[in-house]
């Protein structure tokens, strides 16, 4: 929840998500291995937005970036980054996790959306996977 209110904050204001993420933990404390796992995935998130909005794009085509609520353009980047880059937590768990973030935080209709497009990842995992290393490999010879 603390990097989901992180991402918005920096996505909807002129905050840098350095800026939000302490203004986020100074008002939560976390435990020192929740703290690390908060920053590597709000900075990992930030870092790979590239590779993560073009993901988005093909699990969500008839839903440009721009024109998604900023709150479920966070929670989409996390999942995205947590399935394809991290990989640390199962497929479902992620999944589930972001539906019920949206029913928190999200319209009436955005846990649907968000479980509808990461099944489309999960769906194509390995393609979007491949997507994923050549663009890193692409980054690397940049």
């Amino acid at each position: 929840m603390v990097v989901l209110q992180a991402l918005y904050e920096a996505d909807s204001s002129h905050h840098g998500l350095e800026e939000a993420l302490e203004n986020r933990l100074t008002e939560t404390p976390l435990a020192a291995s929740s703290d690390v796992f908060v920053r590597q995935l709000a900075l990992g998130v930030t870092k790979e937005q590239a590779v993560l909005d073009l993901i988005i794009r093909q699990i969500a085509p008839e839903w440009p970036l721009s024109q998604l609520a900023v709150v479920d353009r966070a929670i989409l980047r996390m999942g995205v980054y947590e399935l394809l880059l991290d990989q640390s937590t199962p497929l479902k768990i992620v999944i589930n996790e972001a539906v019920e973030l949206a029913k928190l935080f999200g319209s009436e209709t955005s846990a649907r959306f968000i479980n509808g497009a990461l099944g489309a990842l999960a769906d194509r995992y390995n393609e979007f996977d491949q997507q994923v290393a050549n663009h890193r490999q692409l980054s690397k010879l940049a």
